[in-house]
């Protein structure tokens, strides 16, 4: 659900083309205009909250482990042998600046090129296009890609990203835009990130064939990059997308759903694409398959993280802050992690959701009960126990600037809740 801002409209098909290659394309971004492009970013990334100090400690439980990318049902099983990260440390507020600079010249060209994937052969979705693009945000997703491929490229000695390593940051963002769009059909969500929504602005006809349009043309260009061990690893994704809907449509004011399957849902809907994501990058990097699996560790407990953050905000921020209503997944039967920990510590919490909000005033009484009992501080601290797995995960990789810069985004995300 997150996107970074993009620039104009007017990209052709030869700048397209030019672009894709990455060859002298990037070499033409001067300094400046990268350094301001990154700043930019760092803007919209802080505009609904600020950075602040993040106190993280470890606590003496066991840690969950995500131990095989086949079986995510095993999301809650195993101890971590590691000894724990230490994400209380002596430094300040995380400063999403320095991450995207470091591949600013890299999402300049994706954004171009997005743009132009869209327009170029669909006309009619231009306006769409504009509006699906332009909504603001960080392109978290895409930024991932670019960041493992550059530091997983040090270590076979790689001096340069290859085309595979582009375009599959464009098919990565092209799956997730499409999944928000229909996510916001099946939701009848009217905002995102504080703007109207596509199906809002033009109907869901063209929401829907905009959606279906974006996963056609990822597939193409998917199928286009030749390796069949992506291929397998990205269209389980668009598989995984699905899964998770119909999970999640299935336990709607279900009070009996538990953590795991909370956890399952959250893999498919959300981790499972950054996953692949990561761990495609290191596959075309040709590291071996051991680096290429810690990547997909990295990946999947980062986005458990993220998703598990998110949900805690959607109890602790404002509308204006979310871009949609505050608590908008619990009024639609959507049981998150802090409503499962806090349903274990209060029955009337239960009659309430069971009765699907019947009564005025109910929601506000049964947000309330969650923050009573104790579901955020449980929930903030599974995000953080995620957030442990996702730094040690790191460790297969040369320390650098951009191993920093991964640990960074991982540390960046907990601070929205710190």
């Amino acid at each position: 659900m997150m996107s970074m801002t993009c620039y104009s409209l007017d990209f052709g098909r030869t700048v397209f083309d030019l672009a894709a290659c990455g060859c002298s394309s990037n070499a033409s971004i001067d300094r400046c205009s990268v350094r301001n492009y990154a700043r930019s970013v760092y803007r919209t990334c802080n505009r609904d909250y600020a950075a602040r100090r993040s106190p993280y400690c470890r606590r003496d439980s066991a840690w969950c482990r995500v131990s095989s990318t086949k079986a995510p049902e095993t999301l809650l099983n195993g101890v971590s042998q590691d000894p724990a990260v230490n994400l209380k440390e002596s430094r300040g507020p995380i400063s999403l600046i320095n991450v995207f600079e470091a591949v600013a010249g890299d999402l300049q060209t994706l954004n171009q090129n997005l743009r132009s994937i869209v327009g170029a052969e669909n006309p009619v979705l231009i306006s769409a296009a504009d509006q699906i693009f332009g909504a603001g945000g960080k392109r978290m997703r895409p930024a991932l890609v670019f960041l493992v491929s550059r530091a997983t490229a040090e270590i076979v000695g790689l001096k340069e990203l290859t085309t595979k390593h582009r375009r599959l940051a464009e098919i990565i963002e092209m799956i997730h835009t499409a999944s928000l769009i229909h996510d916001d059909v099946l939701d009848e969500s009217n905002m995102r990130r504080g703007k109207q929504t596509v199906h809002q602005l033009y109907g869901t006809r063209v929401a829907v064939l905009a959606g279906d349009f974006m996963f056609a043309q990822s597939s193409w260009y998917l199928a286009n990059l030749e390796n069949i061990e992506v291929i397998k690893l990205i269209s389980q994704v668009i598989k995984d997308f699905a899964s998770g809907e119909i999970k999640q449509a299935s336990s709607l004011f279900d009070c009996d759903v538990e953590l795991e399957e909370y956890l399952i849902k959250s893999y498919y809907k959300t981790a499972s694409l950054i996953a692949a994501s990561t761990k495609g990058a290191a596959i075309f990097s040709g590291v071996d398959s051991s680096v290429a699996e810690q990547m997909y560790e990295y990946g999947k407990n980062l986005g458990l993280s993220f998703q598990v953050v998110d949900d805690v905000l959607d109890f602790t921020q404002s509308a204006e802050q979310l871009g949609k209503p505050a608590g908008s997944d619990l009024a639609k039967g959507n049981l998150t992690a802090p409503v499962i920990f806090a349903l274990e510590k209060e029955p009337k919490l239960r009659e309430i959701i069971e009765s699907e909000f019947c009564e005025t005033g109910s929601l506000d009484e049964a947000v309330e009960l969650v923050k009573q009992c104790g579901g955020i501080e449980r929930a903030q601290e599974l995000a953080k126990q995620k957030a442990d797995l996702a730094i040690q995960n790191l460790n297969c990789l040369p320390r650098g600037v951009f191993q920093s810069h991964l640990k960074e985004m991982v540390l960046y995300n907990l601070e929205r809740i710190d």
